[in-house]
């Protein structure tokens, strides 16, 4: 009977082991491989993009053309499937395609590429492919690129809401559009006021900072901007009530936000305001910030930084001089290098202002 039973098991093994691709993994060992198994991950807005495969070498072979052959369906790897997942639906080269776990196949030609996503991503390479499978299909335009002796995918270009997937092999780029909507990142802001930011002040200050900075989702940021403010009114929220309103044009709103917010703001929030001002060419509303730090905060270290702008305004260099004088030494040890180069500035009477 053990007899029998050991020549069924190596019967097996031996079909098996005849029926796979040659370079295989062990069945039963996990050994290094010639093409190594990689991972590269990217935060697209809000939406994680992995890509798992594996990368095989040149080693001295000519690659597409020739052992990747043009017109044919390819792995776009070594070894098992590539795997690119996608945390949230994704706009690719212009198409939606849903969130999930995708097979990435491609159709390279000299002049164009074939990009597929399968919705079957755990067969063996392509050898399986069924294009029945395809959730969707992109075509894209090769470009020369620096030599990459082992294939390798990178994100490139990356911006807050986009980034070019580049699959880099031989000395060839294949680059893929990927992109996540408003909309979606929309609603991951909501999922996470759903959370323990819900709880804070700071969490509804900063999905609605989001939306004003980004000029989207207005009507419900001043919502979100409004329940920080029950929480807890302060300056950075009135502030960024304001924002939201002066991009909903409605000015008069937005000014008495905007006065507000100044009210609760202490002396550094002040002087970073009128600074914000002032590097924005507003000079004359930048003075006025200025002179109110001093108004309001007349013993903190950073009025006499506002006094030393101001002092410089009126060609007063030895005032200002004193002032600056004054701010090194009540300022924390972080700050006291760039107020010494800002005093030696002062010192040759150049305008800081300018």
């Amino acid at each position: 009977m053990q007899t029998i039973q050991s020549f069924r098991l190596t019967s097996v093994l031996g079909v098996v082991l005849a029926a796979m691709p040659a370079g295989a993994q062990s069945l039963v060992m996990s050994l290094p491989r010639q093409s190594q198994r990689a991972s590269v991950s990217q935060r697209i807005a809000l939406t994680d993009v992995t890509v798992t495969y594996h990368r095989p070498l040149v080693d001295g072979r000519k690659i597409f053309g020739g052992i990747v052959p043009y017109g044919q369906v390819w792995r776009a790897g070594a070894n098992e499937n590539t795997v690119i997942e996608f945390g949230d639906p994704v706009v690719i080269e212009g198409q939606v395609l849903p969130k999930g776990q995708y097979g990435l196949h491609m159709i390279p030609t000299a002049d164009s590429w074939t990009i597929i996503f399968s919705k079957n991503s755990t067969s063996w390479g392509s050898f399986s492919y069924d294009s029945k499978e395809d959730a969707l299909r992109v075509t894209v335009k090769p470009a020369t690129g620096d030599m990459h002796e082992a294939m390798t995918y990178e994100f490139d270009d990356v911006k807050p809401d986009s980034a070019v997937l580049t699959l880099r092999w031989e000395k060839l780029a294949v680059p893929i559009q990927i992109a996540v909507d408003r909309e979606t990142t929309i609603a991951n802001i909501r999922n996470e006021l759903r959370n323990t930011a819900q709880y804070t002040w700071e969490g509804w200050n900063d999905a609605a900072d989001w939306c004003a900075q980004n000029k989207a989702n207005l009507d419900e940021g001043l919502r979100w901007a409004s329940r920080s403010i029950e929480i807890e009114d302060r300056f950075e929220n009135e502030t960024t009530k304001s924002q939201i309103l002066a991009a909903m044009n409605r000015q008069a709103d937005a000014a008495a936000a905007h006065t507000k917010a100044l009210q609760k703001a202490d002396a550094i929030q002040l002087y970073s305001a009128g600074r914000q001002l002032h590097l924005q060419g507003k000079k004359a509303e930048a003075m006025e910030m200025y002179k109110m730090v001093v108004t309001k905060y007349p013993d903190h270290w950073v009025s006499h930084l506002a006094k030393t702008r101001l002092d410089v305004a009126a060609g007063d260099y030895a005032g200002a001089l004193k002032e600056i004088q004054a701010a090194v030494e009540g300022c924390p040890e972080v700050n006291k290098a760039s107020l010494r180069a800002l005093e030696k500035r002062v010192e040759n009477k150049e305008d800081i202002n300018a």
